[in-house]
C-alpha cells in the first residue's frame, strides 16, 4: 500500500492494551522523520504514565510529544507548513476532535492516530469509533490474551486481583498493574447489565 501525504488522509491504529498500538504510530512517525516530513505529535495531558513531553511504548521506544488538554489545542501547533500530524490515547479527547482532526485531511494533512476501540467493558470508546468510520486506513491490532493465549481484542481492568464492575468510572489511567489483555472469551466484567437481545438468542 502506497501512502501519499500530499493527498490528505487520517489512519487510525487501535486495538486493546498491550497490542503495540503506540509502538505503531512511534515506527510510522519515525519513518516520516527520516523522509523529512514537518511532523507535530500529541498526547492527552490525561496520559502521564512515562513523561511529561514524550509519546512512549510499553517497550520504552519514544518520540517528543506535546500534552494537549483538549483538540483545541492542536490548532496551535500546527502550521502551514506540517506534513503530518499524530496523536496518541485519542480515546481521551473530546468530541471536537472529529471535526478538527478531517479538517485538516480535507487540507492535505496526513493525520495518525491511535487508541483504545473499546473500553475495559468491552464498549466502544469514546470518538475512536466514529474516526475509524471516517478514516481511509484502519488497522486492529491484536494482544495475547494472559489466560489462554488466543489473540487478544479487549482489555481487562483489574482491581485487587479481580475483574472490575461495569459501573467503575470508565477512564483509569494503568498499566500492567490495572490491566491486561484478554480474549473474547476470558474477559469478564462483574455486574454487567442483562442484554434482553442477547439473551433472547
Amino acid at each position: 500500500m502506497v501512502l501519499n501525504h500530499r493527498n490528505g488522509f487520517i489512519e487510525v491504529i487501535v486495538g486493546p492494551m498491550f497490542a503495540g498500538k503506540t509502538e505503531e504510530l512511534i515506527r510510522r512517525v519515525k519513518r516520516m522523520q527520516y523522509a523529512k516530513k514537518n511532523i507535530v505529535v500529541f498526547k492527552p495531558s490525561i496520559d502521564n504514565r512515562y513523561g511529561d513531553d514524550d509519546v512512549v511504548s510499553h517497550d520504552d521506544n519514544r518520540t517528543k510529544s506535546i500534552n494537549i488538554q483538549s483538540a483545541q489545542a492542536i490548532i496551535d501547533h500546527v502550521l502551514d507548513e506540517t506534513d503530518v500530524i499524530a496523536v496518541d490515547e485519542v480515546q481521551f479527547l473530546d468530541v471536537e476532535t472529529i471535526k478538527i482532526l478531517n479538517a485538516y485531511a480535507d487540507k492535505g494533512k496526513r493525520v495518525i492516530v491511535s487508541g483504545l476501540d473499546l473500553d475495559f467493558r468491552g464498549e466502544p470508546f469514546g470518538i475512536v469509533p466514529v474516526l475509524a468510520a471516517t478514516a481511509e486506513y484502519v488497522t486492529k491490532l491484536s494482544a495475547v490474551c494472559v489466560k489462554c493465549g488466543a489473540p487478544a481484542t479487549r482489555t481487562q481492568r483489574m482491581v485487587n486481583g479481580k475483574p472490575a464492575k461495569y459501573h467503575d468510572p470508565v477512564i483509569l489511567i494503568g498499566a500492567k498493574e490495572s490491566y491486561e489483555a484478554r480474549c473474547r472469551h476470558c474477559h469478564k466484567v462483574y455486574r454487567k447489565p442483562k442484554d434482553p437481545v442477547v439473551n433472547a438468542l
